[in-house]
């Protein structure tokens, strides 16, 4: 299945890319993306909050379907 994938500040900066669709096995779940993720950055992701189809979820057993689009964000310093 195919999942429309946008990275944010850290997590841009260690894919690389700002946006991405990822080919994923049927039943993934959003530990599932972060394993195919490899060992890119694993500090990085092992402290994202995601956001999928519009709504924030920090649940990694997450279960993705083809189509869906999720934001990976990093943990943001405000001030």
């Amino acid at each position: 299945m195919q999942v429309q994938v946008r990275y944010y500040a850290a997590a841009k900066a260690a894919t690389g890319v700002a946006e991405e669709t990822r080919e994923l096995p049927d039943g993934a779940t959003i530990g599932v993306f972060l394993d195919e993720l490899g060992s890119t950055s694993p500090q990085v992701f092992a402290r994202c909050s995601f956001i999928l189809n519009g709504t924030a979820t920090a649940d990694r057993g997450r279960l993705l379907d083809e189509g869906d689009r999720l934001d990976v964000l990093p943990p943001f310093a405000g001030g």
